[in-house]
């Protein structure tokens, strides 16, 4: 496995030297550079696995270096621990709040460094993993984040509901007060026109955070959520999710990530909607229903699911998805048996979507 690379920079030429030594001593590859404008362009061209600077120096400082590194998306995510001559709470506070990840105070042994190294390289590979969609992926993305010593209460103050089919988690027009984590069962999301009309704007699956973009916009609910068959979630205070997000820059990554996705998709479906036939949209709602809720897609597909539902994510009538499900059951596209749609060739009908 490649050594981690850190990056050292620090003015002091003796502190620099003895630290790099340690460093080296423990099978790391050392980057040093003499002040922050050196630092800076290191960092941007090497792109260090961890950053460790000093706070006071001439020219431009170890704040300058940590605002203008979280400024670039090559850089921001970078774990970033600052060394200190002086500790004053306020000084550690600003470093926090400006997205550092850890302090050493100097002077500092070799085994307070290599501690500090060992653990913010371990808990950034973790937090850049993939977490189990599941609802032990929630604690440990949680129990992750809040071995920060940013949050405190978040995994023990978890709420988790059990919903009945058809249950509402939230309407349209209320403000948010929490963020949600699917652990169990399928949730759908709709936006209602003047005349009670439905469009389904998502499907949510097990280990699918979801009521955070109305919360992070400040705004009040702009659909509603609802179960479709027996479900739980847990909930996240706001407080916590805000926290959360503010603590460590990878956590916060993660959610625009999810948040860049989800729009992206969305924007996807619209398109579709405004220019493809019906037969095309119904298509492309069946397919998504395969890739939200099965991972094999050569396996049939079953879902429960009303033909209303269908016509909210297709934006069409009922009786014409009705009409468009029977010309795919005759072409043993799908089968049918009540309210059970069983997807039986998914290449064609992603193949027909396109």
């Amino acid at each position: 496995m490649e050594n981690k690379r850190i990056l050292l920079i620090e003015d002091n030429p003796e502190m620099r030297e003895n630290t790099a030594e340690i460093l080296e001593l423990a099978n790391y590859h050392v980057l040093t550079a003499h002040n922050g404008k050196e630092g800076v362009q290191l960092a941007h061209h090497e792109k260090p696995d961890l950053i460790i600077c000093d706070i006071m120096m001439p020219e431009l400082d170890g704040y300058g270096v940590l605002h203008l590194l979280s400024k670039d998306d090559h850089t921001a995510n970078i774990p970033f621990v600052f060394l200190t001559a002086k500790a004053e709470k306020n000084d550690y506070r600003k470093g926090m709040t400006m997205g550092a990840d850890d302090y050493l105070t100097k002077p500092y042994d070799d085994v307070e460094l290599l501690n500090a190294v060992e653990i913010r390289l371990k808990k950034s590979e973790r937090l850049k993993g993939q977490f189990t969609r599941t609802a032990e992926g929630l604690d440990e993305f949680i129990h992750e984040a809040k071995s920060f010593d940013l949050i405190t209460k978040l995994a023990e103050d978890k709420k988790t509901k059990t919903l009945r089919k058809k249950e509402t988690i939230y309407t349209e027009g209320s403000f948010p007060s929490n963020v949600f984590f699917l652990q169990k069962g399928k949730v759908k999301a709709y936006k209602s026109n003047d005349n009670g009309k439905e469009y389904i704007t998502e499907l949510y699956k097990e280990g699918d955070f979801f009521g955070y973009l109305d919360l992070l916009q400040g705004e009040s609910y702009q659909e509603t959520t609802i179960s479709l068959e027996k479900s739980e979630v847990a909930m996240i205070p706001k407080d916590d999710f805000f926290n959360l997000l503010q603590g460590n820059r990878e956590v916060a990554t993660k959610f625009i990530k999810m948040l860049s996705n989800e729009i992206k998709d969305r924007e996807e479906r619209l398109l579709q909607l405004a220019y493809n036939s019906v037969r095309k949209r119904v298509a492309q709602a069946l397919v998504m229903l395969v890739q939200r809720y099965q991972e094999d897609r050569s396996k049939p597909f079953s879902m429960a699911i009303t033909r209303e539902d269908i016509a909210s994510m297709v934006g069409t009538a009922t009786e014409t998805v009705i009409r468009t499900l029977s010309d795919f059951k005759e072409e043993k596209l799908v089968d049918m048996k009540g309210s059970l749609i069983t997807v039986l060739d998914y290449e064609k009908l992603s193949r027909m979507r396109n």
